[in-house]
């Protein structure tokens, strides 16, 4: 019976590991539809911009949280840097739609692939895609882009707040930001996480081009 008693704790707490690793299913959007069947440009507002953050990140195999900063150059440069304990730590370049790293690219593990890192920094970049369907709710606005739905945005008094990825009618990936430039990003599937919360946002006179260059 104890043994018994075991076996079912263990089944259902894999049976919760294995919920929650799961992607959910993409719903319909809410709202009514909108007048225009399109979204407008959002893009980086203008200036540059350097941003100081904490940063926490966690998969299956992996974990690591520290001090870290982007540097943002409109229209489509930043260079985010990760800062460990005891003064480790590494850099990336997000130039258009690639992400760069000097040396090793263990700083990529951390980071969402491009399109998420931009949506979560607030521009958006995915890719033109036929059959977009877009629906209003007060102030926000929700669009399906692609059919079969490839990706799901959503934006709020004109910034972007979140950005989903869907295939096969579920969401696999998304990164959701906050007024404060705050932004968390999760992959289900792989038990990923990244969240960075932002400390202080400066405004800089410009950067040297070579920090965007590895």
């Amino acid at each position: 019976m104890r043994v018994g008693r075991k076996l079912v704790s263990a089944l259902t707490a894999a049976a919760g590991i294995l919920g929650c690793a799961q992607s959910r299913a993409v719903t319909p959007l809410p709202g009514e539809i909108a007048p225009v069947a399109s979204l407008p440009r959002i893009g980086l507002p203008a200036g540059y911009r350097h941003l100081v953050f904490n940063w926490d990140y966690e998969d299956a195999e992996l974990t690591g949280r520290g001090e870290g900063s982007a540097r943002i150059a409109p229209p489509d440069s930043a260079r985010v840097d990760l800062f460990l304990g005891g003064g480790m730590g590494g850099a990336a370049a997000l130039v258009g739609d690639t992400l760069r790293t000097p040396g090793i690219d263990i700083i990529k593990r951390y980071l969402p692939p491009p399109a998420m890192l931009w949506a979560g920094l607030g521009r958006l970049t995915v890719p033109a895609l036929p059959d977009t369907v877009v629906r209003s709710e007060g102030d926000v606005v929700r669009a399906d882009i692609g059919r079969p739905v490839a990706w799901r945005v959503t934006v709020k008094n004109g910034q972007l707040i979140r950005l989903d990825r869907i295939i096969d009618g579920r969401i696999t990936e998304w990164v959701t930001r906050d007024s404060t430039g705050s932004l968390e990003y999760q992959v289900p599937s792989a038990r990923r996480r990244l969240t960075i919360k932002v400390t202080q946002t400066r405004k800089a006179g410009g950067f040297d081009s070579s920090i965007f260059s590895f």
